[in-house]
């Protein structure tokens, strides 16, 4: 059984910062690739984020790349987004994703349907 737990999110004014955190089971965090999506209601669902544990490369989305980091902690089989400068436009509910097959943002990962937070960015 899938178990990923999310912890973070909340509001912060523009221009400040996030972290999320998302605890997987062992097998999912060994096995699996890893990320974040985010939604906003009525609009899509957004890759923002992807990565393999168990290799360097990352991806990131374009319209959060030099704002939000994604990355790991293999002792806590824990991975974080790291969100810096915030904006208005980055309200949204981001969702932990897991998923097998490729390990990057892509259509492929938005079926994942892990637990969310709601992050809340004020002008």
């Amino acid at each position: 059984q899938v178990q990923l737990k999310v912890s973070g999110g909340g509001s912060v004014q523009a221009g400040g910062s996030l972290k999320l955190s998302c605890e997987a089971g062992e097998y999912t965090y060994r096995r699996a690739c890893m990320g974040w999506i985010r939604q906003v209601p009525g609009k899509e669902r957004e890759g923002v984020a992807a990565l393999f544990t168990g290799k360097p490369n990352v991806e990131i989305a374009d319209s959060v790349k030099g704002r939000f980091t994604i990355a790991r902690d293999n002792a806590k089989n824990t991975i974080y987004l790291e969100m810096n400068n915030l904006q208005p436009d980055d309200t949204a509910m981001y969702y932990c994703a897991d998923w097998f097959g490729q390990c990057s943002l892509g259509p492929h990962m938005l079926d994942s349907r892990g637990p969310g937070t709601q992050v809340t960015v004020s002008a």
